[in-house]
């Protein structure tokens, strides 16, 4: 009889990818969960996320679907997620001139990231405790 672990891979364990970076003592830059978190970092920033999910939009579209969010904090969503390679921006023609944002290939990647963090938290809402 063989030994178990002879001749079979190791088991897969969701969550627990077969990389040398996730097997780190301490949070790095280069982990590719921490750059998503920093990508989806800060208050709003999933909303802004989902709205162009929902497709292309321009500062004053977000301002309307979003009416609680400060002006400061979609200008710095903005910026912050075109930095992070999430959003392209495009300065149309004309006068005034105007700028409208679309998601890039990876920021569209993002769509099942956020459907995978409202699945995990879902079950939560129905829990004693955690109802609004």
């Amino acid at each position: 009889m063989t030994h178990q672990t002879v001749g079979h891979p190791a088991p897969v364990r969701p969550g627990l990818p077969d990389d040398p970076r996730a097997d780190v003592a301490e949070p790095t830059p280069s982990c590719p969960v921490e750059i998503t978190l920093a990508a989806l970092h800060g208050r709003w920033t999933t909303l802004v996320v989902r709205e162009f999910l929902r497709g292309d939009h321009t500062f004053s579209e977000l301002r309307r679907a979003l009416p609680g969010l400060s002006d400061k904090v979609l200008s710095d969503r903005l910026a912050h997620l075109t930095g992070a390679g999430v959003l392209d921006r495009h300065r149309m023609p004309g006068w005034p001139p105007r700028v409208r944002y679309s998601l890039t290939e990876r920021g569209r990647r993002l769509g099942p990231v956020l459907q995978a963090l409202w699945d995990w938290g879902e079950p939560s809402l129905h829990r004693e405790g955690h109802s609004r």
